[in-house]
């Protein structure tokens, strides 16, 4: 209950921050906050699930919401463009339109489905980060199999650690609760390990993690359909989507470069962007910054919040986007986010 609690008075804050950066958008105050553009994030675009249990609802979006976002961008005076010109764009000392570059994390299927759909509408160009261990089918996603797992079941057993915990997971909120606790935990931990004691308990109540990325995650020929649009790109996602900050330089050399690779198999030609899994600050560090360029990468886009400005054209393998939350669905909010003004109001933090 204390977790939901939380959860509400957070989502109330921050429905709060975006109205008050509309009205101050809406009257010309704090215009810096903008810079030269933005960076979106999106991962799910699809017509909404009702789920019992939806702990990863921020990350999906409605096509419907999508189109409304585009139209009012537009209207805003944003140019449009794709995430491997980004670097001229912020070269130009004379350009004063602001630019908006769209970013699709983990290659779900809706984005062939119902992204590219709207995309094409506004012509607007688009990224999609693959990650190759999703696409072939070796990795799990650990967060959606947990979401299927604790809204199947009324009760769990798991040890974090300090032995077996049984939990009921029907008072109330305690699925949010244990939620949270196993994140934390797989953050906390070796990835590879935690990850692989989610799966193994999965499969033990009669989920499999793998039939969860079939269903959700474009495999190779999808990508190769989806790469053949000329609107559409698809950029470096590693292969196991692991925090790279967290690994050894060696292993995160790797994940890198082979997930480089593999977008070259399907689309002939090398990316130009990589995107780090998850993108926080103690997930994708400076020394990634430094590994991508030296791989190649002429962009690296984490999940820090903010706009691109002229501060930005040092660190162009580091740089900051802005979530389209699917808690907060409403055009404003969208044109209020790209102003930057919410994130300097919250303290440079991004709607979660």
């Amino acid at each position: 209950m204390e977790q939901a609690i939380r959860d509400r008075l957070k989502r109330a804050a921050i429905s709060g921050g975006l109205e008050t950066a509309t009205i101050l958008k809406s009257v010309g105050l704090m215009r810096d906050a903008a810079g030269l553009g933005v960076i979106f994030t999106l991962h799910h675009v699809r017509p909404p699930l009702f789920r019992r249990f939806a702990p990863n609802a921020h990350l999906e979006i409605s096509p419907e919401f999508l189109d409304r976002t585009l139209t009012r961008l537009k209207r805003d005076g944003y140019d449009f463009i794709a995430l491997d010109a980004l670097p001229e764009r912020m070269a130009r000392k004379d350009d004063r339109q602001p630019f908006a570059a769209f970013t699709l994390d983990d290659g779900n299927r809706d984005n062939l489905d119902h992204a590219l759909p709207v995309f094409a509408r506004h012509n607007a160009p688009f990224t999609v980060f693959v990650a190759q261990g999703l696409s072939e089918r070796t990795h799990s996603l650990w967060w959606e199999t947990l979401a299927e797992l604790l809204d199947r079941l009324d009760r769990l057993t798991f040890d974090f650690g300090a032995g077996p915990e049984s939990f009921d997971l029907n008072r109330g909120g305690q699925r949010r609760a244990i939620f949270a606790r196993f994140a934390a935990y797989v953050h906390g931990h070796n990835e590879t390990e935690a990850v692989g004691r989610i799966d193994e308990l999965a499969r033990q109540n009669g989920v499999e993690p793998l039939d969860l990325v079939r269903a959700a995650i474009m495999d190779r020929m999808e990508l190769k359909q989806l790469a053949a649009h000329p609107l559409a790109a698809l950029g470096a996602h590693t292969v196991g989507h692991r925090a790279l900050a967290r690994l050894p330089e060696a292993e995160a050399v790797a994940e890198m470069s082979l997930s480089a690779d593999y977008v070259a198999e399907i689309t002939g030609r090398r990316p130009a962007a990589i995107a780090y899994p998850y993108g926080t600050a103690d997930a994708a560090s400076p020394r990634e910054a430094r590994l991508a360029a030296e791989l190649g990468f002429a962009v690296g886009v984490t999940t820090r919040p903010g706009t691109i400005t002229a501060a930005n054209t040092a660190t162009a393998t580091l740089l900051p986007r802005l979530s389209l939350n699917g808690h907060y669905q409403k055009e404003r909010y969208a044109s209020a986010l790209a102003s930057g003004i919410p994130t300097l109001l919250m303290g440079r933090r991004a709607p979660a």
